[in-house]
């Protein structure tokens, strides 16, 4: 695309080929950024790709016309049915200057392709997520499942005897013909993006951000303690609980290499300048733990917040509550 006379274009990184959740995510937030701009958006194989091409802020496709923007990267972070995604959660972890400034979320599903020219059918492929989310379907074909970098790249890469798993542009895009349409075990399931870039551009963004009126935030914060053994992760939560500030996350990653020490990645509801955040940080500080904010963007774009009691029907299978009987309480919880 080109940019219009004397404006840069907005530079995006995303998970490709064209086609993927993210390629959607990144468009979608590429409109919000830069509604009168061009985008230009660059497909890229890995995560870490995208991820390592922020942090060198350079080109990865072709020339953009007008003077160079400040490069942006868009990585899945959680699904609301698989939960984490571990590789994007941890090029966080150890970079030294990438952050995440805004979120993405958008609803996932699945449709099933297949070549028009497809012989015996032998294996299912979908990104390793995606065949996870498709299990139900998975199994009843009796397939064998090949595992893709994306899901886009499964269906640009089915051959003959492949089902591919991935959004419904992909039919249209791969020239595939739909073999099943939404396949998900999961209705209504979400995946949320983070919109990365240099800790150099965070501040100007967040600074746009605020300009526009924003006042609602969520942090995204990495809590090493010095010290592990009992109580540490009670000591870490009573920080937040103590000073009012809502803990709506949390994950723990291993420190690497280093046997049973942890990282804790929590995400709070505050930005880090409000008062009682400050005080949880100066809190934890005080502790001696080791703090690395990971991200703050606005909280009105990632997951919906759920007002209300949570639906039994999502409860892990073989729970129980209050409402049972002793016995069936004491048969679930004791075997």
């Amino acid at each position: 695309m080109t940019a219009p006379a004397g404006r840069p274009a907005t530079r995006v990184a995303y998970l490709g080929p064209e086609g993927t959740f993210t390629h959607q995510a990144a468009l979608d937030w590429a409109r919000r950024y830069a509604p009168d701009g061009a985008v230009v958006a660059e497909p890229l194989a890995t995560v870490k790709d995208v991820h390592d091409a922020v942090a060198a802020d350079s080109p990865a496709g072709p020339p953009t016309d007008g003077p160079a923007s400040p490069r942006f990267g868009v990585v899945a972070v959680e699904s609301s049915v698989e939960g984490y995604v571990v590789p994007s959660l941890d090029a966080l972890l150890s970079s030294a200057d990438v952050v995440a400034v805004d979120e993405v979320a958008i609803d996932v599903s699945f449709d099933a392709f297949v070549r028009p020219d497809h012989g015996e059918l032998t294996e299912v492929s979908a990104h390793p997520h995606g065949l996870a989310q498709c299990a139900g379907f998975v199994t009843s074909t009796g397939l064998a499942t090949a595992p893709a970098s994306s899901n886009a790249a499964a269906c640009r890469d089915a051959g003959p005897g492949t089902v591919a798993l991935g959004p419904t542009i992909c039919g249209e895009l791969y020239g595939l013909d739909t073999y099943a349409t939404a396949v998900e075990d999961f209705r209504g399931g979400r995946t949320r993006f983070l919109v990365l870039t240099r800790r150099a551009v965070a501040g100007a963004y967040l600074e746009r951000t605020r300009a526009a009126g924003e006042t609602a935030w969520k942090t995204m914060l990495a809590i090493t303690p010095s010290v592990t053994g009992p109580g540490v992760l009670a000591r870490i939560t009573a920080a937040f609980g103590d000073r009012g500030v809502n803990m709506s996350s949390l994950i723990t990653r291993p420190l690497k290499a280093q046997e049973s020490r942890y990282v804790f990645v929590v995400t709070f509801d505050d930005a880090p300048w409000a008062p009682a955040a400050r005080e949880v940080l100066s809190d934890l500080l005080a502790a001696g733990d080791s703090l690395k904010t990971l991200g703050l963007f606005p909280a009105g774009a990632g997951f919906r917040t759920l007002d209300g009691p949570l639906d039994p029907d999502h409860v892990p299978v073989g729970s129980v509550s209050s409402a049972d009987p002793d016995p069936a309480r004491a048969r679930g919880l004791l075997w």
